[in-house]
């Protein structure tokens, strides 16, 4: 699995390490993830996601996954984010 987030697409970046000297190393920029369960009220069931600390935050300011799932895009979803936001608009 890759150290993606499943609802925001947020990824690992790259930069470099910049010593007081001024020399650079490359280095990764890894995105904080957990490993969460996110209730959706539509579909009556729990679901476990792997979502970056951001992305959590924006849930809970958008008054839940359901909402969350609704106005993001398709592009920045996960395959299985995307079959949940499909079932939660067919219902």
């Amino acid at each position: 699995m890759s150290r993606q987030c499943e609802l925001s697409g947020k990824g690992v970046m790259t930069g470099n390490n910049v010593s007081h000297a001024k020399n650079r190393t490359r280095r990764r920029f890894l995105p904080n993830l957990c490993n969460v369960s996110l209730a959706s009220d539509k579909l009556n069931q729990t679901i476990r996601f792997k979502v970056s600390a951001h992305a959590l935050r924006s849930v809970e300011h958008v008054g839940g996954l359901d909402n969350y799932l609704i106005k993001a895009k398709n592009s920045d979803l996960s395959l299985k984010a995307r079959k949940i936001k499909k079932k939660i608009l067919s219902v």
